[in-house]
């Protein structure tokens, strides 16, 4: 992991640097931290090289001093914005052990040096993530050779302090993307039931309700799901009390962790199932939250909770056509065993109701394939009974680049999934509209108080292709989201 370092100090003989072009490269802003023969260089360089400062472009020179990167940025950067510029900078930068990036704030800009210099250092943090831990053979050379990042300002040195809340931030998503990224037989319900209960060195309070206890509690819909798999299931309660003096909890979040997902009886194609190690990214993103929430010592109360199971064929596993009765009372007609996850979502949805009386609730899961031809890997899926909650969602994912797309949930989308020998069937008729009736397959759970929203995060959860702020694999998708909405409370 990248060290990175606030500092005023100037760069070392033969130590990377870059610098930042605000829609054009000022040559009076870059004087400030490049002598005159590095800025006459760079300035001819781009030239000759008909550098636009356009977001994300980039001009290198090798100068007497080492390494000089510019960047372009806009002219007035969001956070994102500057986020994605530390991203790419991080790829830029990392075959190089030490690098400096000049944070200094541009004269008349509202943002001030702390502000481009932290967003810049979140962006770091999240590019330079990977999961290696079972690449035994990898040479030396072959990882990234950058082990420190200064942020430097001509001034005074930026307040190291500042940078907590993005730290905490970025360890959040970071354990999301682990959590996620693990092969199934080391992230078994169990396994993933402790890692989160060691969560409590944080300050929160967990509890991991066992397969006996989910019997007790009447968590019947997910264990149905888990009953073929040898693996036993678990659900995890995390509490955050960030208003100590308050009892009521201000948000609920609720994840689908199904840690691996054959299928079940309605047996999936063998092409691609090993991705469904990540079916419980949903599971992992609330759980990434509330670590969040927990570091940055959020004011608000939380209660996030998340049903972990395993899906797998078996002489025991649920049949198509079984009815089982849910912890609401209703019965439900299991036509699909591949329709999972909406099973374990609506015990867990009636429980943290029931248990904790959340009038604000949010469910994220994998959910979905249908999100995806909607959709595609560009945004998530949003549903809900609450205009105004959801809106406020969408504002928050808009805010930090983890954006949602709105889809209806009508009475004519509802009927169809009706049973006629039970209260509600598992999947509709058909392959149409599947992301909407499994909203509202979810919906038949929600207590007629509650504002509830549904996140399909199926697409999201994985990046096939590296993007700044998110390197190939789990995208750990959510936490960020999660984070601003818990601030916006």
């Amino acid at each position: 992991m990248v060290e990175i370092v606030f500092s005023n100090k100037k760069p070392r003989r033969g130590e990377a640097k870059a610098v930042l072009a605000y829609g054009r490269i000022d040559k009076k802003y870059l004087s400030s931290f490049l002598n005159e023969d590095e800025l006459d260089l760079l300035c001819r360089t781009a030239t000759q090289e008909n550098f636009k400062c356009k977001p994300g472009e980039t001009v290198s020179v090798t100068t007497a001093g080492g390494k000089l990167i510019c960047i372009g940025v806009p002219a007035k950067p969001t956070a994102v914005e500057l986020q994605k510029t530390g991203g790419i900078l991080y790829n830029l930068l990392k075959k190089y052990p030490t690098a400096v990036v000049f944070a200094e704030k541009l004269p008349g800009s509202k943002l001030k040096s702390s502000d481009i210099a932290y967003n810049l250092a979140f962006g770091f943090e999240l590019s330079s993530y990977s999961f290696d831990k079972y690449l035994t053979k990898r040479k030396p050379e072959e990882f990234p050779k950058l082990e420190t990042i200064s942020m430097a300002a001509k001034g005074k040195v930026i307040d190291k302090s500042g940078y907590a809340p993005f730290s905490a931030l970025a360890a959040g998503v970071r354990y999301a993307r682990d959590l996620t990224n693990e092969p199934s037989n080391n992230m078994t319900p169990v396994i993933m039931a402790e890692d989160i209960k060691r969560l409590e060195y944080l300050g929160l309070e967990v509890e991991i309700i066992d397969d006996k206890a989910m019997k007790e509690k009447e968590f019947n819909l997910a264990l149905s799901v888990a009953q073929g798999s040898c693996n036993p299931p678990r659900v995890a309660v995390m509490k955050w009390r960030g208003k100590p003096e308050v009892e009521n909890f201000d948000l609920g979040l609720v994840g689908k962790g199904v840690t691996f997902d054959s299928g079940g009886i309605s047996l999936k194609p063998a092409a691609g199932m090993g991705d469904m190690k990540q079916d419980m990214a949903g599971a992992a993103a609330v759980v990434g939250a509330m670590k969040t929430a927990a570091l940055q010592k959020l004011p608000v109360n939380v209660v996030g909770v998340v049903g972990l199971v395993e899906n797998m064929p078996s002489g025991s596993a649920t049949r198509p056509g079984d009815i089982v009765r849910s912890m609401s009372g209703q019965t439900v007609e299991i036509l699909n065993t591949d329709a999972e996850g909406r099973l374990v979502l609506a015990d867990c949805l009636w429980y943290i109701q029931q248990q904790f009386g959340v009038k604000k609730v949010v469910d994220i899961a994998t959910l979905t394939g249908a999100i995806m031809v909607a959709l595609g890997t560009e945004m998530a899926g949003i549903m809900g009974n609450n205009q105004q909650f959801i809106d406020n969602i969408a504002k928050a994912g808009n805010a930090v680049a983890e954006k949602v797309w709105q889809l209806p949930l009508t009475k004519e989308y509802d009927k169809m999934m009706d049973s006629s020998i039970a209260d509600m069937q598992n999947v509709s008729a058909g392959r149409n509209a599947g992301s909407i009736t499994a909203a509202c397959f979810l919906q038949r759970f929600i207590q007629k108080d509650v504002k509830w929203a549904h996140l399909d995060i199926a697409g999201m959860d994985k990046i096939e292709k590296p993007k700044p702020l998110t390197p190939k694999g789990a995208s750990g998708f959510g936490v960020r989201l999660f984070n601003e909405l818990m601030k916006n409370l």
